[in-house]
């Protein structure tokens, strides 16, 4: 009789236990889910830091809208090789280009380098030309293995640019491409590569001091 008590007792004991610690543990759980929850509040940001930031976002957008181009504009995005022409917000054209491809090469005999990538920033339409001429650069030779000639007519090459060039400083145009199927692919040396009937769009379309944005 005795044993059985002392059985019973303990089982007692044993669930009263596991009671008091289940009543512990969830009194902490509790604590530590009101702290957390004061810490998320206080995380949280102040009414004065959210007008403050709307009101510079305001200003910002003011800025913005200042500062974008009138009339017809070129915008360029190298990283997607996408070319937008746009009339304020509104969107003409959208087609698929090929920008530089940010290769290198060095000349062999002598201490010139050439970094292939479209150059960035806010450029204009200089000049346009119909049935355009490409006058090769020593690069040209240099990369393909070949002497660089002394006479200018071995340097001139027809058919080479499309129909249409717009350029846009320092030697580099909007033009065509005889490899249409590359479109889409960071593969020229810096000049910008257009299909051909969205070439003749924009040649048709855009005046000269027209902005091209490029990035």
């Amino acid at each position: 009789m005795d044993e059985q008590k002392k059985t019973v007792l303990l089982r007692i004991s044993g669930f009263v236990l596991s009671v008091c610690l289940l009543i512990e543990a969830t009194g902490y759980f509790m604590g530590w889910r009101a702290s957390r929850l004061q810490d998320a509040k206080s995380t949280q940001p102040k009414p004065a830091f959210l007008n403050l930031m709307r009101s510079e976002n305001s200003l910002f957008r003011s800025r913005i809208k200042a500062l974008s181009p009138k009339g017809l504009y070129i915008v360029v995005d190298t990283g997607y090789n996408i070319l937008c022409l746009k009339q304020g917000g509104r969107v003409l054209l959208k087609t698929t280009i090929s920008a530089g491809s940010g290769s290198i090469l060095i000349d062999p005999e002598g201490e010139r380098k050439w970094i292939f990538e479209t150059p960035r920033g806010e450029f204009a339409v200089q000049s346009k030309f119909v049935n355009p001429v490409w006058v090769r650069p020593d690069w040209a030779f240099i990369e393909e293995g070949m002497p660089i000639p002394k006479k200018f007519t071995e340097r001139a090459e027809e058919n080479m640019l499309g129909d249409y060039a717009l350029g846009f400083g320092n030697g580099y145009f909007i033009h065509g491409t005889l490899y249409t199927r590359l479109l889409g692919k960071n593969i020229t040396h810096g000049c910008i590569r257009v299909g051909d009937q969205d070439l003749k769009t924009l040649y048709e379309t855009v005046p000269p001091g027209s902005k091209v944005l490029i990035f």
